[in-house]
């Protein structure tokens, strides 16, 4: 059996470096955890394979298109993001905000199901909100772009 800590990064393509930051463990720590010299506990496995989850930022540029054909396929337009991804904000804990139009008919569980879809083809939770579902004056809508 392999280094579990030494794959989750390497499965996730990030450095070291990159997984202390995100996680918040020292990176001398996490060496010593990919060559053996420390065992990670269960619960040090779990906090690092969170950490380890792509951004929201770097799943949506990843996905963008797949992205727009699945909200196309379950009726929904127009989509923009809000929240922390706009701001730059997003962490390893961050979803993804989408604010959709939706077509005639499409109602609560055809949005369910995108939300669902959208999670697992882009690996970080996806909220979805459609048009009119925050007030008017809403501070995240003024920073809502365009996808």
């Amino acid at each position: 059996m392999g280094n579990v800590v030494l794959e989750l990064r390497e499965s996730a393509g990030i450095s070291q470096a990159e997984l202390a930051r995100r996680s918040g463990v020292a990176q001398p720590n996490i060496a010593a955890y990919e060559v053996g010299r420390r065992k990670a506990s269960p619960a040090m496995v779990q906090r690092l394979q969170r950490a380890a989850r792509p951004l929201p930022r770097e799943a949506l540029a990843t996905h963008h298109h797949e992205l727009v054909t699945l909200a196309a396929d379950h009726g929904l337009t127009n989509l923009r993001v809000f929240g922390s991804v706009v701001r730059g904000t997003d962490g390893p804990g961050s979803d993804l905000d989408l604010l959709v139009s939706r077509s005639p008919g499409v109602g609560l569980m055809t949005l369910a199901a995108f939300a669902e879809r959208a999670t697992n083809l882009l690996g970080v939770d996806v909220d979805v909100v459609t048009d009119g579902g925050l007030p008017a004056d809403h501070e995240l809508l003024t920073t809502a772009v365009a996808i």
